[in-house]
């Protein structure tokens, strides 16, 4: 690779840190070329991608970043996943890492936030942005609807009141 493609390739690193939700750095040593088609898959699915990177160009891409601490976890054979939103990337290679000897979690970055492979781990366990959005909606309803019923039951409690009332002035 000469000096014209790793500058690109810095800053094409850079784009993908900045505007990343959050990005997943994982050990893929022993992983077959399958495997590693068949994790690249899945992130697509989700709208994710990977990369395998090399440690010193992304170290230069990180440098005077926020997430600049992530730079340590660059040793040995790393690749990089990452996507839009903050959590598809790191649900899905956890997952996939549960299955697979070979992937290994070694850390990552959302934002300004360096986290452990614990942290990674945690993150995959929150609810995707299609979840939330599905919760949130549910809450709304559910509320839309209590806040009927209740004004339907003052107009039936009245409505009753009058007919009792009739039924006196009737007899």
């Amino acid at each position: 690779m000469d000096r014209k493609e790793k500058e690109v390739l810095v800053e094409t690193l850079k784009g993908v840190f900045a505007e990343a939700g959050s990005v997943v750095m994982t050990e893929y040593s022993g992983m077959t070329v399958a495997e590693m088609e068949g994790l690249r898959a899945k992130l697509r699915e989700q709208g994710a991608s990977i990369r395998v990177v090399n440690n010193r160009l992304a170290k230069i891409a990180l440098k005077g970043t926020p997430a600049e601490g992530a730079s340590d976890m660059l040793t040995g054979p790393v690749a990089i996943a990452w996507a839009d939103d903050m959590i598809s990337a790191p649900k899905v290679t956890v997952e996939f890492a549960k299955d697979s000897d070979y992937l290994n979690i070694i850390g990552g970055f959302m934002g300004e936030e360096v986290f452990d492979e614990n942290g990674i781990v945690a993150l995959s366990k929150l609810p995707s942005r299609e979840e939330l959005i599905g919760m949130v909606a549910a809450r709304l309803l559910g509320q839309a609807s209590e806040i009927g019923s209740r004004l339907n039951s003052v107009g039936s409690a009245l409505r009753g009141a009058v007919e009792v009332i009739q039924e006196k002035a009737a007899a």
